[in-house]
């Protein structure tokens, strides 16, 4: 799972951490709560499903109570930060603190998401997002097997302490990256994620150094230290959008379908939409924003890349499109390219 660490502007608005797994997004529904480290013995039909385990990662990242230190290492720079994840009596809750730099909170109860900002004195709420660390999958992984060869490993892993499966998920074309993913034996709880490249190289990976489960972890733990009652509170501006209905052609990557559109509005006046897309593991996030106003500061970007994570950006008429995403430059570069938009007459 990763830190969202691509360089952007500063903005009370954008000021965001984003665990991705592999950048990974997880939109499952909500599983049934559980407070056991022990995972369910399958059923037949789930025994023959060679993705099966993906589905265990993703329940026991939502059921389980679990606490630990992870790490995120993309390229020489690497990422440390505090994870305390809990069912109670009033849902899901979650911890996350992260250890380096400026110092950042994110405090989750179900759907919310409060994200403390010390030296700004500013709390962002935000909606959750499941698609963190150690959470897998967005959507149900029915077409993975069109896009990946997946193998179980012989060799059990040691990773913080525990024992682990591995599963290496292999792209079948060069539009993605591959994933070695490695699970606690006793409860599938997702230890480490590696993005693999075309060679097999490791550029990004994610991974518990410690971990805690059931009774060792404490609800005041996910208490923030922070006294932030009299913080200003910013909330997250965005609405749901139709690209297509304002005229923009966007051909998606195959297997790639889209997660969710939306239009965001951000600290310093910019309106930006954006278009996400994922083949269940890979995810991808178009921007499109006026070239006017605020986005008169960005710039033609034929490629840049940071760990497993790419960026392309394109001028299309009085826009900038931006492709970004943890798939290979060569994918990003395509989508942008071949994009277009169609003003809609307008009517008298």
């Amino acid at each position: 799972m990763i830190v969202d660490v691509w360089p952007r502007k500063r903005s009370v608005a954008r000021v965001s951490l984003k665990i991705i797994p592999l950048g990974l997004f997880g939109f499952f529904a909500c599983l049934a709560f559980a407070h056991s480290v022990i995972a369910l013995p399958l059923s037949p039909s789930q025994a023959d499903d060679p993705l099966h385990f993906l589905a265990e990662m993703q329940s026991s990242a939502r059921e389980l109570d679990y606490a630990g230190v992870i790490t995120y290492t993309q390229g020489s720079a690497t990422q440390s930060m505090r994870l305390v994840h809990m069912i109670d009596g009033t849902g899901e809750r979650e911890r996350l603190e992260l250890l380096d730099g400026k110092p950042r909170e994110f405090l989750r109860n179900n759907e919310q998401v409060q994200c403390l900002v010390p030296e700004r004195k500013v709390v962002i709420l935000e909606r959750k997002r499941s698609d963190r660390f150690p959470a897998v999958l967005l959507g149900h992984p029915k077409q993975l097997l069109d896009y990946y060869s997946v193998s179980k490993l012989d060799d059990v892993k040691r990773v913080a302490g525990r024992e682990c499966t591995v599963y290496e998920l292999n792209p079948k074309d060069e539009l993605r990256y591959g994933y070695r993913l490695c699970a606690d034996t006793d409860n599938a709880l997702l230890l480490q994620a590696q993005t693999l490249n075309a060679n097999g190289d490791v550029i990004q990976q994610v991974s518990f150094v410690s971990i805690a489960y059931g009774s060792q972890v404490k609800a005041a733990d996910l208490q923030s230290t922070i006294d932030f009652s009299n913080w200003r509170t910013i909330e997250a501006n965005m609405n749901k959008v139709d690209l297509s209905a304002q005229g923009w052609r966007i051909e998606y990557p195959a297997g790639f379908e889209v997660i969710s559109q939306v239009a965001r509005s951000m600290g310093t006046g910019r309106k930006v939409s954006q278009l996400v897309l994922s083949d269940g593991l890979a995810a991808i996030s178009v921007f499109i924003e006026p070239v006017e106003d605020q986005g008169a500061r960005l710039k033609e970007d034929k490629g840049s890349r940071r760990g497993s994570m790419n960026l392309f950006r394109t001028r299309i008429g009085d826009y900038w499109l931006t492709t970004t995403g943890e798939v290979p430059l060569s994918t990003l570069t395509e989508l942008g390219r071949t994009a277009e938009f169609v003003p809609l007459a307008r009517k008298n």
